[in-house]
């Protein structure tokens, strides 16, 4: 009764220092501190009279090689999980307690063999090391899941207790997908994300699955063409484009199965190409993500909301590259919509939301969201320009498109790179206006205006040929020709191969009777664009 009185003090002890005193990955040792000094002296205690039974004489040991690496002695900390037999320890009809201990043995195991330098410079004993590494997280990961089915089975209340250990197994699903990047096994990488999908959700893993189905995602999108894909009920190629070719395959680990823990179904749809399963995978994790929004405003919720606000914008940028490749940019605007509820002041949602409106096609719509772009970020000129540009287009909404184009305009010396933007965009507008308009006494006055926009705009960017290209039609519009001529041919000298300042050099030239000259411009300019109708 001592013994078990000294090993369970050691742990708690231990347990109690590493909730104050938080490990990650890159943190240097502690050394043996007054605090650690005290839970070695529990466990050398329990170990020393060997009253111990053999189970508990095997936990004392883990927790002594736990101690032993928090101290920073790794060496010894492999020392004894080699005494032990980590990899001989049973995993069935165990305490859902022993699970987690194991599971953590492995984890710290791996962590350990990353610390530790190699002696010798021999590629091959790299490669060894880092295989023994990647299988130590695996079956940490594997044993860690099953532990969580398991508790999960037999109580309903242990939320504090589940949310500790989740914390554990979130950082060795991070460090096995570092380490899938280090051994550049992408094949063995997709293939393990993909086993951890599949296995049985539990309540308290339901955060991390939308984890690992974002990082699956954005390997799938950025790291794997349609040529080096397989689908998720084929067998991985032995050898992938995916893989460095100087490295060996990692054998999977057998030691332990999570066969009865992962869901197997019939008759369900299976992705046949990358962005397919991406997009899938996308899809679930956004659903994930509304569903456990933080949408409260008080204080206390600040880093909560803050994170689920990150997660989310992460898998929205994703969905963006995934529907954007496919051109499916209605769907994409309507996954942008659900996420306006995340979006109070967040200027980057609310900027995706109008682009993608833009893009299927709903003008109307993505200038009012627009207006909410420009009033988060007033000293962004571009967003104004945009706005203007859709009005002029298909809406026609020359008066608003005039009103943005002299917010750019008055923005003044915070923008001075898109002053001329902003003349040209208003000497557009007036030029439209004027062929709007009925009376001709308007018409001249809105056609000097746009000619004066026109004209600062040149002035403000003499290397900008559009603004030179819309001088000279300006000109034109004005009968002026001689002078246009001059601007038509700056904006050709500047862009030799503009076909709008070709078309209209030639009908220049044709109206001062230069009819060969024309003529020559406008074969060269068929060899450059045959298919150009006008």
């Amino acid at each position: 009764t001592d013994d078990m009185a000294e090993l369970l003090l050691g742990e708690s002890k231990l347990e109690l220092f590493l909730k104050e005193n938080a490990l990650k990955q890159s943190s240097s040792p502690r050394g043996p501190g007054p605090k650690l000094t005290e839970v070695r002296k529990h466990l050398t205690a329990a170990l020393d009279r060997g009253n111990l039974k053999p189970e508990f004489l095997q936990e004392a040991n883990l927790i002594m090689a736990k101690l032993n690496y928090v101290e920073g002695d790794y060496k010894e900390a492999l020392n004894t999980y080699a005494r032990v037999g980590v990899d001989d320890l049973q995993l069935t009809a165990v305490p859902p307690y022993r699970l987690r201990m194991i599971a953590e043995a492995y984890s710290t195991k791996g962590l350990c063999l990353e610390k530790l330098p190699i002696s010798s410079s021999a590629s091959n004993l790299h490669v060894d090391r880092e295989q023994e590494i990647v299988t130590c997280y695996e079956k940490a990961g594997d044993i860690a899941l099953l532990y969580l089915q398991e508790i999960e089975r037999i109580t309903w209340i242990l939320t504090a207790l589940l949310s500790d250990v989740l914390r554990c197994y979130q950082i060795q699903v991070g460090i096995l997908s570092n380490s899938m990047f280090i051994c550049r096994n992408l094949t063995r990488g997709v293939g393990r994300f993909r086993e951890l999908l599949r296995a049985v959700e539990t309540r308290t893993t339901q955060n991390l699955r939308m984890t690992i189905a974002r990082q699956l995602a954005e390997i799938l999108l950025r790291g794997m063409c349609e040529q080096s894909y397989w689908n998720p009920l084929e067998d991985p190629p032995h050898q992938s484009p995916l893989d460095d070719p100087l490295r060996k395959a990692i054998p999977k680990s057998n030691v332990f199965c999570l066969n009865n823990y992962v869901l197997v179904l019939n008759s369900i749809f299976c992705p046949q190409e990358n962005t397919e399963e991406a997009l899938l995978l996308l899809l679930i994790s956004e659903s994930m993500a509304n569903r456990d929004a933080v949408l409260s405003r008080i204080p206390e919720h600040k880093n909560d909301r803050i994170i689920s606000l990150q997660s989310a914008s992460v898998v929205y940028d994703l969905l963006t590259i995934a529907l954007g490749r496919r051109g499916q940019y209605e769907m994409l605007s309507e996954c942008l919509e659900r996420a306006m509820k995340f979006a109070f002041e967040e200027f980057h949602l609310w900027y995706q939301f109008a682009l993608s409106l833009m893009a299927a096609g709903k003008s109307a719509r993505a200038v009012k969201v627009l207006k909410e772009c420009i009033r988060l970020k007033p000293d962004d000129a571009t967003i104004p320009l945009l706005a203007a540009k859709l009005c002029m287009g298909s809406l026609h909404w020359l008066e608003e498109a005039e009103r943005f184009a002299k917010t750019v305009v008055d923005l003044g010396d915070k923008t001075s790179e898109f002053k001329a933007k902003g003349y040209l965009a208003l000497g557009l507008t007036y030029s439209l206006q004027a062929t709007d308009a009925s009376l001709r006494g308007m018409q001249e006055v809105l056609q000097r205006k746009a000619l004066l926009a026109f004209q600062r705009a040149h002035s403000l960017s003499p290397t900008d040929h559009l603004a030179a290209f819309y001088l000279a039609l300006q000109l034109a519009i004005s009968r002026q020709i001689p002078e246009a001529l001059g601007y038509v041919r700056q904006a050709l000298q500047l862009q030799g191969d503009d076909a709008n300042s070709l078309h209209l050099l030639a009908l220049l030239l044709s109206a001062q009777k230069h009819y060969h000259d024309a003529l020559n411009i406008i074969d060269m300019a068929l060899s450059e664009y045959p298919e150009n109708f006008m």
